[in-house]
Order: C-alpha cells, then structure tokens, then sequence
C-alpha cells in the first residue's frame, strides 16, 4: 500500500504558487512526476501523492527541483489570481477521477504532438542536408565544366593563332620564290644578252657572212635556245609527311610545365590504392572510380563536415583511411568529427595518430601538428584529464606562441586544475 503524503507547504504569489513536498530518503527522477494544467501527481514508492488544483497552470513553463530530501515545485498560473486553497476542496471520487483520466489522454496527445514535431523536425533536417549535399555537388560541377569550356577556349584560340602564323608563313615562303623566280630569269637574260653580244662582234667586218644554223634546227633553233635549254630551272623539291613522336605522359600539360615531385607522389598514392583495393577489399568493387580516390574522399568529407553532417563525414575519412593509412590530414578530419560526436577516446587516438605521422617536425606541418595537440587536448579536457589536456596545449603553444586564443584556453585549464587541488 502506498503511504500518502498529506504534509506539504505552499504559498503563492498573483502569478506562480510555490509547494514543498518533504521526500525522506526517496530517491527521486522525472519519470515520478505527472503533471497537467489540473492535475499534479508525485509516485515515488511508498510514497505517493494527488492534488487536483485550484486552477489551471501552464504545466510547460512549470519546474521541479530536489534537494534535501525534498521537491520544489514552481507552478505558473495561466491567469494572475490569489487561490482560495492549493486544491479543489470536497471533490468526490467521481470527478477526480474524470479529472485523472482527461489529464492521462491530454498528456498522451501532447506527447504524440511533440512526436510528430520532432519526426517532422528531423525530416526537414534531413531534406535540408541533401539539399545542401546537392547544391555544393551541383556548383562542383559547375566549376569543372567552366574549367573545361575556359580551357576549350584557351586551345581554340591557340589553334588560330598557329594557323594564321602558318598561312603568314606559307605566304611569305610562296612571296620568296617568286622573288627568286624572278632574279633567275633576269639572270638568264643577261647571259642571253651577253652571248649574243658575243657573237656579233667578230663578224661586224664581213656583212656577207651568215650564222650557220645548227645541226637539226630548222632555221627557228639558235644558239640562245640551246643554251636556254641546257640551262633549264631545277624540278621542285617533292612533298613529304613528317611523322612526330611524343613522350607517353599520365598528365595532360607538358612536362616543362608539371611539377614532377607532386606527379610522383599522386602516381604514387593511385598505385598503393589499387593494391589495397585489390588485395583484400573486395566489398569495394562496386565504388565508383573517383570513390576510389583518398583525396577526393577527403575532399567530399570536409563538405560533409561544413554541412554539420558529422557520420558520413567520419565515414568518408575512414573509407579514404582504408586506401591510404598514410595520410595524417585524414586522422586529424575524422578527429574533428569525433570530437562533434562526444567520441572523445576516438578523438584521442585520431590525432594521436596524426601525430605520429607528422613527424618529422618541419616548418610544413606546425599547422597541422598544433590543431592535432589542441584537439587531443580538448579531448582530454571534456575527460576531466586536465593535466594531460595542458601538457597538450602547453605542446601547440611552443610551436604557435603568438596563438591567443590557445593561450586563453591553456589558462582557464590552470585555473581549474588550481581549484581542484584547493577543493582537495
């Protein structure tokens, strides 16, 4: 039998009413409280209590608190008024219970409302995400294709500009060889001339005395057609194709134009994930040949993350992880995540990781190695392992002194850790 609690007090002002109910050893939680404009019940074995009130309260804004063997209640009235007494007095069995049982369906209703409104609330979020996850798609591949048209256009007018230097070319050439033409059969003339100047001057005093005709001719043929005919213009040069070879290359510049130690290393990077995929992640054949890819896995990851899509973030960085366990960025992403996710021992050993293989310490990875020590740390801290949260942020403070924000956060840590030494 449940011992019914009769001893309370209360007192009230226009707007909120204030009950104290004594709790003797009883431990407490919100499944042992019901509470309704009208109707206020508190089962806490073996004790119980029922009040029907006075009044209608907003059961929403109303609080509970427990301390020292006691619940403090805080009930706001939905209209400001004195109340004659806390409950209903002389209230038959009859109406407390109608009281009971409508106060049961309205609290059954609201709480199927509130059901929905987060099933809707999380359907928006959702339809949110992908909206994003779409956008940020949609714009890549805006920005890849503007890439190529502009790249396009960048050949194209290449092209031109090599045709029209070749027309000029071919027109220059064809400017030349006329000009040459021409000096030939200038040349030819004059040596007409000279030959013909040649043989007239010895016979000037014998008027009577006549060329012979040369043997064949026919009176038409002279010596300037013979020599015309021996001294005939050279055939032209015969035409012929030039065949070109060129360096097979993984890339599509010229090499004059790559940068052949981060080709290596891509090439490099592509190799080691085929053999991964190959030796034993058969549950990979179906990925895409660009899912295959760390960094485009990374890359998709860190839009995942933007968009507060933490999961499929650390599932991105763990896929990439797969292909390739030498990349320290991938561990020091999927810590962040963790960190989002109150995964805070995976956190730990994410940048722990990242540590080990941002080693060694050069100029290129102080970014890197400070966010790993400060998200360690910040690990450590929500822990409670203040010291080793310090050491950490002490570690991202030698590498990054003029960091104030760092410095702010190592601080607060000494003073907790200062309290918690005073308190013991």
């Amino acid at each position: 039998m449940p011992v019914w609690l009769r001893e309370h007090r209360w007192h009230q002002t226009l707007s909120t009413v204030y009950l104290s109910l004594p709790l003797p050893g009883a431990r407490v939680t919100a499944a042992n409280i019901f509470c309704t404009e009208r109707y206020l019940k508190v089962s806490i074995p073996p004790f119980l209590f029922e009040a029907i009130l006075y009044a209608p309260i907003d059961d929403t804004s109303s609080t509970a608190k427990i301390r020292n063997g006691n619940i403090f209640f805080t009930l706001y009235k939905k209209e400001p008024a004195m109340w004659d007494s806390l409950t209903l007095e002389n209230t038959d069995k009859e109406k407390l219970q109608y009281i009971r049982e409508n106060a049961v369906l309205k609290a059954q209703e609201k709480a199927k409302e509130e059901t929905e409104a987060k099933k809707a609330t999380k359907q928006e979020h959702k339809k949110y995400a992908l909206e994003a996850t779409m956008k940020l798609e949609e714009a890549e591949r805006k920005r890849i294709e503007d890439l190529k048209e502009k790249e396009r256009q960048r050949v194209t007018k290449e092209l031109e500009l090599w045709k029209n230097q070749q027309k000029d070319a071919d027109k220059h050439k064809s400017i030349q060889k006329e000009g040459e033409l021409h000096q030939e059969i200038w040349q030819l003339k004059e040596r007409k001339n000279e030959k013909m100047n040649q043989t007239r001057i010895p016979n000037e005093g014998t008027p009577k005395t006549r060329l012979k005709p040369t043997k064949g001719c026919h009176g038409s043929c002279s010596m300037f057609a013979q020599n015309l005919k021996e001294e005939q213009l050279p055939a032209p040069r015969s035409a012929a194709t030039i065949k070109v070879n060129f360096t097979p290359r993984a890339f599509p510049t010229a090499l004059r134009e790559s940068r052949v130690p981060e080709e290596e290393e891509w090439l490099h990077k592509q190799a080691e994930a085929r053999r991964t995929i190959s030796a034993d992640l058969s549950e990979l054949e179906d990925l895409k040949e660009e899912e295959k890819n760390p960094d485009w896995l990374k890359d998709k990851g860190n839009k995942m993350f933007a968009v507060g899509n933490y999961l499929a973030a650390v599932s991105a960085y763990s896929l990439a992880l797969r292909l390739n366990k030498e990349l320290p960025l991938l561990y020091l992403n999927r810590a962040a995540c963790h960190l989002k996710l109150r995964n805070l021992h995976k956190a730990i050993e994410d940048s722990s990781k990242a540590l080990e293989l941002l080693t060694p310490p050069v100029p290129d990875n102080e970014n890197a190695r400070v966010k790993a020590y400060v998200r360690r740390g910040t690990a450590f801290c929500q822990l409670e392992l203040y010291t080793e949260g310090l050491q950490d942020y002490e570690a991202a403070l030698k590498i990054d002194p003029k960091n104030k924000n760092i410095e702010k956060d190592a601080e607060k840590i000494r003073n907790i850790i200062q309290g918690t030494m005073q308190g013991s």
